[in-house]
């Protein structure tokens, strides 16, 4: 019989204390025994762990992959032999959850008093940023995306779609006039992003494919929520998602231009995969996107 967790439990524990000698003291080990237990994972791998000198320690990329993912492989382990001890009918544990200040905000920061009130036990870490997190490095267990999503070994599941719409307030163009046509844009100060990913462009529906237009302006910020409050404020005009500006456009205070020219981006929710899903986060998710799915509809 293998003992390929305690292997693993002694690696990250190498990694963390720094060295093979200070990992031994800590596991009540001989250093020997570590660096054999090290020399038997990497053998069994066929890959180079550690590079080992007589000063530090240096992960090699493989190292790095394992250290990272054996990480959060043993922490969602343990948090499932606590549910499985602790019963199956009250799940528990932290569950940390990212999302996009806009859609956070708006769509699952009403629903966390009724999941609270289902799950008491259960521990909502929420991160609102518009920057792409990594689940791994972020330890994060549950990420809201919208747009297209990378390949990778991650689990998708569709929540909705959001469709982009052009907008301004009618102070904005009561000064600037309204822009007649998509070529005007260029003349007008469009509000845009300041994150690394972004770029000057607005990807546009004309002639029933989207391309990117240019685009210029001399407001920039590191969120949707505030380039839509710069919007309202008459600064310019703004590419938000429908769910977004719905209450602005029945209220009047943002009109829309160029319907036909709005493109579409799919919002999905991203967790880790595997056959052990901690309970926590199948619970969450099963609570959250239907009301989500619902939200995005404007059902009541």
């Amino acid at each position: 019989m293998d003992n390929r967790i305690g292997e693993l439990q002694v690696f990250l524990r190498v990694v963390e204390a720094g060295s093979f000698s200070e990992a031994a003291r800590q596991l009540l080990m001989t250093p020997s025994t570590v660096s054999k237990l090290i020399a038997r994972m990497e053998a069994r791998l066929g890959v180079k762990l550690i590079e080992r000198s007589t000063r530090h320690l240096l992960l090699t990329e493989e190292g790095r992959l394992l250290h990272e993912r054996g990480g959060a492989l043993l922490a969602d382990l343990e948090s499932f032999e606590r549910e499985l001890a602790e019963g199956a009918a009250k799940p528990g544990g932290t569950i940390r959850v990212n999302a996009s200040v806009t859609f956070g905000t708006l769509a699952l920061e009403p629903l966390l008093p009724a999941f609270w009130q289902a799950y008491p036990r259960i521990v909502v870490d929420l991160s609102l940023s518009d920057e792409i997190v990594d689940l791994y490095l972020d330890r994060t267990d549950v990420a809201i995306r919208i747009g297209p999503l990378p390949d990778s070994s991650l689990v998708a599941r569709r929540i909705g779609v959001a469709q982009r719409k052009i907008v301004a307030a009618p102070a904005y163009l009561a000064r600037h006039g309204t822009p007649q046509s998509l070529a005007d844009l260029a003349a007008h100060n469009c509000l845009g992003f300041n994150f690394r990913r972004s770029a000057p462009v607005w990807p546009i529906r004309e002639g029933g494919r989207i391309q990117d237009r240019m685009v210029t302006g001399t407001l920039l910020a590191n969120n949707g929520e505030t380039v839509r409050r710069l919007a309202v404020a008459g600064m310019g005009l703004a590419r938000l998602a429908d769910f977004h500006v719905r209450a602005n456009l029945a209220a009047g205070r943002l009109v829309e231009l160029f319907p036909d020219a709005g493109d579409e981006e799919e919002i999905h929710a991203l967790h880790l995969g595997g056959p052990l899903l901690p309970q926590r986060i199948r619970v969450f998710l099963d609570f959250m996107l239907p009301r989500m799915q619902a939200w995005l509809r404007g059902d009541d």
